[in-house]
């Protein structure tokens, strides 16, 4: 297999990266002091075309392919953690959520404009005691008025995007005695549905700028024609979708991680300690040699992914296991890069801290390790 990108992929990648260096890098530490949603860089990132990468331009895109949208994430994240959820939540998730399932009405309607970055998409699946057990959850949404409208009751929690979202991807239980073949997926619109309600957002070790919300729904009426596919649906749709975004969890994790790697190289280069730089010393080489093999390594695991996808190929196993390895190769780089900075690396001063704050979400969302563990296992015996 050759990952080596084209010409095209190069200049995509090569545009993404001086905007990360101009413009987000600048403000990361601005971001995580203050963890506010960062407005301005998503409309910039808009004007670029990124905040809908792979979807069609058809539907407000850039039609990009996943190679490239793997890699851009990955500029984007080396600049911020937080930035690189906020684009992987509202693309992968919510965009892709309306794209894979929505009917052309709903594609025209909801996805254009979230394509287009001129709105923001959020998910809500994780409940308080449903996060990787799925079927548990307890909002439903009842049909009602002869089956022209659903009504919404329940709550979701740890939702990327959830305060600020214009469209939200939510599921909920359509018939509550049918598991998982009673989950379906449907389209909320907060400004416009009428008891949606955001209870509060978390206070976060890492990922800061993109909001994590509590939400809750009282007796919320949404139209019928807003729900994806058809009734007890939400689960496939689910599974489907984050499938794919577990690719672009990998791009956060090997951007992340090369952030580290970068930093790490520059300060061992200009640290002195003996009257020579650290640099010099062969276990700092050594540190320096394994977070950039494991890097590399995490990367091309991402590729993969992205290339089975692309080929129409099953790609459970290959996404699974790229989310998996970049998402721990990114907090042990990261705690690499802490340990290359020595005192100054657990200070705010440098970054090096804010990496390994940031790395640790990739091990617990959009699959923890464990669960990708049992999906490759299952797979593989499968």
């Amino acid at each position: 297999m050759d990952f080596s990108p084209t010409q095209e992929q190069r200049q995509i990648q090569d545009m993404v990266a001086d905007f990360v260096d101009e413009e987000v890098k600048p403000r990361a530490a601005e971001i995580d002091e203050t963890d506010e949603f960062p407005w301005d860089l998503v409309d910039e990132m808009a004007d670029l075309g990124l905040m809908g990468m792979p979807i069609p331009e058809a539907y407000g895109g850039a039609e990009l392919d996943y190679h490239s949208y793997a890699m851009a994430l990955e500029e984007i994240s080396r600049g911020s953690g937080g930035l690189g959820t906020i684009v992987a939540a509202h693309i992968s998730l919510a965009c892709n959520m309306i794209y894979e399932f929505g009917n052309e009405a709903q594609k025209e309607t909801y996805l254009t404009p979230l394509a287009a970055g001129e709105e923001i998409g959020a998910f809500a699946l994780s409940e308080a005691g449903a996060g990787s057990d799925v079927p548990a959850m307890d909002t439903t949404a009842e049909p009602v008025d002869g089956g022209d409208a659903y009504l919404v009751n329940g709550g979701k929690l740890w939702i990327s995007n959830g305060s600020v979202a214009d469209t939200v991807v939510l599921f909920a239980k359509t018939d509550p005695e049918a598991g998982n073949k009673g989950i379906s997926s449907f389209i909320v619109r907060p400004e416009e549905d009428d008891g949606f309600i955001v209870e509060g957002t978390e206070h976060k070790l890492g990922d800061k700028g993109c909001p994590t919300a509590e939400l809750r729904f009282d007796d919320m009426r949404i139209p019928a024609d807003r729900r994806l596919g058809e009734e007890g649906r939400g689960f496939v749709h689910a599974l489907k979708t984050l499938n794919g975004g577990r690719i672009t969890i990998a791009a956060r994790g090997v951007g992340i991680a090369q952030a580290a790697l970068d930093e790490a190289l520059k300060y061992a280069q200009d640290r002195e300690q003996f009257d020579q730089p650290i640099s010099d010393f062969q276990a700092i080489q050594h540190k320096l040699a394994d977070m950039d093999t494991k890097t590399q390594a995490a990367r091309l695991l991402m590729h993969q992914a992205a290339d089975k996808k692309m080929a129409g190929e099953s790609f459970v196993k290959e996404a699974a296991q790229a989310k998996l390895y970049a998402s721990e190769v990114s907090r042990e780089v990261a705690n690499e890069g802490i340990q290359v900075h020595g005192g100054y690396g657990y200070t705010k001063d440098f970054p090096a801290e804010r990496f390994y704050r940031d790395a640790k979400l990739n091990e617990i969302y959009e699959g923890t390790s464990e669960v990708l563990r049992n999906t490759i296992a299952s797979e593989l015996l499968d």
